[in-house]
């Protein structure tokens, strides 16, 4: 049933972004958020000041509703006409690996630098020569 032809008390049963859904879905175009609201209005028989004090919950519930999308032109329309094109620049990719390739190697060089299988701390074992433990009782004492 088209929704010119559907009763005022029927239509006030549905939401505004089902209504907005059946409009978009049987004009098969996209549609600006006021032109869609008044065509709303016109239906549910709404005032002037309703339209005023409505239509910026309107536009918000749409930016909600998943079923919408937003154009660059600022109209409305349903989602499921419009795909979205991911596209994957492989050169751009292959670039990045690699660097990253050449940034591991350039690691993997410094690591082997500073390791030194021979390392010993002369200083640090002189410190702990020094040390001694005391026991409670030896803390006690003094």
């Amino acid at each position: 049933m088209k929704i010119k032809d559907m009763q005022v008390e029927e239509l006030e049963l549905m939401s505004l972004t089902d209504l907005t859904y059946m409009i978009l879905k049987e004009n098969k175009k996209s549609m600006n958020t006021p032109t869609l609201f008044k065509e709303i209005c016109g239906l549910l028989e709404y005032s002037d000041e309703e339209y005023a004090s409505k239509i910026g919950d309107y536009y918000t519930s749409l930016n909600i509703d998943k079923r919408f999308v937003l154009l660059e032109n600022n109209e409305w329309d349903i989602r499921d006409n419009h795909s979205i094109e991911i596209v994957i620049d492989e050169e751009e990719d292959e670039e990045e690996t690699e660097e990253e390739v050449e940034e591991d190697e350039t690691l993997e060089e410094v690591e082997e630098e500073n390791i030194d299988e021979n390392y010993e701390d002369d200083d640090l074992e002189d410190e702990l020569e020094d040390l001694s433990i005391i026991t409670e009782e030896d803390e006690e004492e003094e």
